[in-house]
């Protein structure tokens, strides 16, 4: 059987993974079934790589959210000055999960997809049933900006790694995050605050800022994920990596960790000593995040989406930047610059669809640093190749985010666990929600976050991971 011809059993069990019903299921089989071909190869060379026959077809889905599609055509023209004569099919859509998933099920699907978005396609899923092409070998090809240079050399830290499954890396991440805490800088200046290193140095600010009569912070209490990002970043910057792996790899007691219930000691002195501005725990990011442009707090935590999420909203003037989080002491096994960084934006190339070798020769063109410029221009967010922002004029929000990332260097933190084991995150979050609020104190956090880690560990249904 060639790779583009599934049998009736190998539908089924894609479809049953793919979670697609039997009449839709039967829709796809009549539709698409064994009509998918590999486009004819062209000659290999040094600019062509993958070998992609000049004048084949190309057919790429995007995801049309925030980030638009504009800087995809601009990157599909220079896609069809490169191979004269191809014809491109772009279509740029919301529902990607509900839009390709009978094409994946029925073996013809696009050669190049956007996948992001709320209804986006299970990348567990796809890569259970074998439909991801292994991209590996974009990774070891020669960078469209440098021959010279690999494309893996060309990325982020972390780009790599959040792309991998099951040990093969199939998911290619085209936007950089970054978390940390934000401020504005025209506040800080016109008080003389200078942003903190370590915890302590925190909380005299926040001494300082309430005497003024604006909280010292707020925070997005309707989603705790908000406040578990600055916990967890000055837990690993005292414990370092090793703690880290011990964290994503449910090992015992991980969670006991001295640096650990430091951190949560730390957070919860925010509530202790009034440093959180009354109510944010019945707050909504968007309400919390307006009383914070509104000047009612000073310090928020939050990711680099901040900027264009508040874009509306916020004051002219207002210059907000990004602090990363202080660090419990100056003894810490990582720097104190170290952030918490991850990709997102996902790109793949299904291993079924009619042109594998077009669709991988356009993600090195579209990970080039002059398509990434574009894109950070036109979006406003930090792409994920390095140095794809230099030399613009960026906004006082992404040249601090810029900053942050650059200074942090290999010391970026990036959690696993929180993506392989969604039960266990919503028990960390639930219970960062009780610590700060007093509900419950650090010592019986770190027992229920511990107990949680323990019965996810337990649990044979779960698939288990693991971070080298």
């Amino acid at each position: 059987m060639s790779s583009h011809e599934i049998s009736r059993r190998t539908i089924f069990r894609a479809a049953a993974v793919l979670g697609l019903s039997a009449p839709a299921l039967a829709a796809c089989v009549t539709a698409g079934g064994d009509g998918a071909q590999q486009a004819s190869a062209g000659d290999k060379s040094a600019t062509n790589p993958f070998g992609v026959k000049a004048d084949g077809p190309l057919e790429v889905v995007v995801f049309k959210g925030a980030y638009g599609d504009d800087y995809v055509l601009a990157a599909e023209g220079v896609y069809q000055k490169q191979f004269g004569g191809a014809v491109i099919d772009h279509k740029g859509i919301q529902k990607v999960g509900d839009t390709l998933r009978p094409r994946f099920v029925a073996g013809s699907p696009p050669d190049v997809v956007n996948n992001t978005g709320a209804g986006r396609l299970d990348f567990n899923a796809l890569r259970q049933s074998n439909q991801l092409e292994n991209l590996d070998k974009l990774l070891d090809a020669p960078s469209w900006d440098d021959p010279n240079v690999k494309v893996r050399d060309t990325l982020l830290p972390g780009v790599v790694e959040d792309g991998i499954y099951d040990g093969q890396f199939v998911r290619f991440n085209y936007a950089y995050t970054a978390w940390g805490l934000w401020y504005s800088k025209p506040l800080f200046e016109k008080n003389g605050w200078t942003w903190p290193q370590t915890w302590p140095e925190m909380l005299a600010l926040c001494e300082e800022i309430k005497k003024t009569g604006i909280a010292p912070w707020t925070h997005q209490g309707k989603f705790p994920e908000y406040m578990t990002d600055p916990l967890l970043v000055m837990a690993v910057r005292g414990g370092g990596m090793d703690l880290l792996r011990s964290l994503d790899n449910l090992e015992p007691n991980a969670w006991r960790h001295e640096s650990v219930k430091a951190a949560a000691e730390a957070i919860a002195e925010l509530a202790g000593k009034r440093y959180l501005m009354p109510g944010s725990e019945g707050l909504s990011h968007t309400e919390a995040q307006a009383a914070w442009n509104q000047g009612k707090a000073a310090i928020i935590p939050s990711g680099s989406w901040l900027e264009a999420e508040q874009k509306s909203v916020t004051p002219a003037g207002f210059d907000m930047v990004m602090g990363a989080v202080p660090s419990l002491s100056s003894t810490g096994k990582l720097k104190n610059n170290a952030i918490h960084v991850g990709s997102s934006e996902a790109y793949l190339v299904p291993s079924q669809a009619k042109n594998v070798a077009g669709g991988l020769e356009f993600l090195r063109m579209l990970f080039s640093r002059s398509a990434m410029k574009d894109f950070a221009k036109s979006v406003g967010t930090l792409p994920s190749v390095k140095g794809a922002t230099d030399g613009l004029a960026l906004s006082p929000a992404l040249a601090s985010v810029a900053e942050a990332v650059k200074n942090a260097g290999d010391d970026s933190i990036n959690y696993r666990h929180r993506i392989w084991y969604p039960t266990l995150t919503k028990a960390v979050d639930d219970s960062v929600a009780e610590l700060v609020t007093r509900r419950i104190t650090p010592a019986e956090w770190v027992d229920r976050v511990q107990k949680a880690a323990d019965d996810c560990a337990k649990d044979t249904s779960i698939k288990k991971y693991e971070r080298k």
